[in-house]
């Protein structure tokens, strides 16, 4: 199988994973959305920051230096192996003692336990660390698919379970903890490999020096991406938060995993060629303009149909959620712009400057939120939409020099796909509202009517204006 096959299998089953597990995830997330309140869901969203930055902190980004080593040896995996182990152990011993500040902070005494509950995950996590990138590594995306959705119906079973049997937010806690130890499990189960007592640390050295990088960069990423939540979390009642928490966990589920699964299946491609800049360009200027041809249309669908969406899967009590539902909507357009940017530069063994681009957007961006804290959530959320934008540009500064790919260019590929998409749902949106469509119609006849109506015409259109994007996907997929 060549490179090119084996990235359109890896692309296909990387989206089977991705979306089958997450699928699976957002049904038992909406099942739970319609058996607890909002205020329980805040309450998890509270600690979200710090769970995540205990998990960057876990790995030190040395299983993405061990992706992009070609001729990585079990001294190299061995010696990854034990450092998690130890980072895990390191991570929940940080978060179990700042467990007790982060309860203070928020005037939620209850987080205390929570977190040193949830921490556990850190531990759990580090024993299936390194098995999981060498799946990664080698494309096995089928074995990840059979290991993910197994572990998730698990962990929603035991979740489902506790919240009918009043457990309230200590249903989420445990559903995320049975979620990582059925992970752990499978990836033991399914994986040969086994670590072997070695540790070289010449090997660690020369991960270390690329991952502490990428851990600094995500860290800052991770304060970034839930800056918003500590903000809403600090200032505004643990209902709220749950509203935009789950606006932005259904925003966010085409966005992310369409990413995060071409991301998944193209980084070991980049890779693999990143000393051709000519053939990486080729590839990584056709990967932009698939993932925007599809990601946009979906995203701006969301927001024509976000009302009826929310009666129908989370009922009454959550439409409080879809004004915030339909900004982050916008907001998530720009977003895989920004993460394939950045590859370029980790491919290129640059974690220098992708740590220097964090730090810029990161200082300028909690600058603009310090502005706009006055005007409540509608200001921080109308910041990250423009925010957005200026997070793009920023990060294509230097991928666009490294492969002769710049910004303008850039955007005269991607425009013409956003600015159809646009379009065609402020036709519908507006056509819904005026003419009063919605209210004869029950919400799942308005959300099938309005789908096949935008499909149909944003197809059409994107065929008769012959996009790249579309003849791209034909060759690429269907081979036609």
């Amino acid at each position: 199988m060549n490179l090119r096959e084996q990235a359109i299998s890896g692309i296909l089953w990387s989206f089977c994973q991705q979306f089958g597990a997450k699928i699976v995830s957002l049904l038992i997330s909406i099942i739970l959305a319609r058996i607890l309140n909002p205020a329980e869901f805040g309450l998890l969203a509270m600690i979200n920051v710090l769970i995540a930055m205990g998990s960057s902190l876990m790995d030190s980004g040395l299983t993405s230096s061990l992706i992009r080593t070609n001729d990585a040896t079990q001294k190299d995996y061995s010696t990854i192996f034990y450092f998690n182990m130890v980072g895990g152990i390191v991570a929940y011993i940080i978060v179990f003692l700042v467990a007790p500040m982060l309860a203070r902070f928020y005037d939620q005494e209850i987080l205390t336990e929570i977190i040193r509950i949830m921490g556990i995950t850190f531990i759990i996590n580090s024993f299936f660390a390194v098995q999981n990138a060498k799946f990664i590594k080698q494309m096995n995306f089928k074995i990840q698919t059979m290991i993910q959705i197994p572990s998730v119906i698990g962990g929603g079973i035991v979740g489902i379970v506790m919240a009918n049997s009043g457990f309230g937010v200590w249903s989420l806690v445990w559903m995320s903890l049975c979620n990582s130890f059925l992970l752990a499990l499978m990836h033991w189960m399914f994986s040969d490999w086994r670590p072997r007592l070695i540790f070289d640390f010449a090997c660690f050295k020369k991960h270390f020096g690329f991952g502490y990088k990428m851990t600094l960069s995500g860290l800052l990423e991770t304060l970034f991406q839930n800056i918003y939540v500590i903000i809403i979390g600090k200032y505004h009642v643990a209902s709220q938060l749950g509203f935009y928490s789950r606006a932005e966990s259904m925003s966010q589920f085409p966005v992310s995993n369409i990413s995060a699964a071409v991301n998944k299946a193209t980084y070991p491609m980049f890779a693999a060629i990143s000393d051709d800049n000519v053939r990486l360009k080729l590839v990584y200027k056709r990967l932009l303009k698939q993932v925007i041809f599809w990601n946009a249309p979906v995203l701006v669908f969301l927001v024509v149909i976000a009302e009826p969406l929310f009666r129908i899967l989370l009922t009454e009590k959550w439409l409080p959620a879809v004004p915030y539902f339909q900004l982050l909507c916008i907001s998530g357009i720009m977003y895989p712009l920004q993460s394939y940017n950045l590859n370029i530069l980790k491919v290129k063994g640059r974690s220098d400057l992708l740590l220097k681009l964090e730090l810029i957007k990161k200082v300028t961006c909690i600058i603009g939120i310090i502005c706009v804290i006055p005007f409540g959530i509608y200001g921080l959320l109308y910041f990250r939409v423009g925010y957005s934008f200026v997070g793009y540009y920023i990060n294509s500064l230097y991928s666009g020099r490294f492969i002769d790919y710049s910004i303008i260019e850039q955007i005269q590929d991607l425009w013409p796909s956003i600015f159809l998409s646009c379009s065609i749902g402020a036709l519908m949106y507006s056509l819904d509202h005026l003419l009063a469509v919605a209210h004869y119609l029950p919400d799942i006849q308005s959300v099938i009517l309005n789908g096949l109506l935008f499909s149909i015409i944003y197809l059409i259109s994107s065929s008769m204006l012959k996009l790249t994007a579309i003849t791209d996907f034909k060759q690429l997929i269907l081979k036609r």
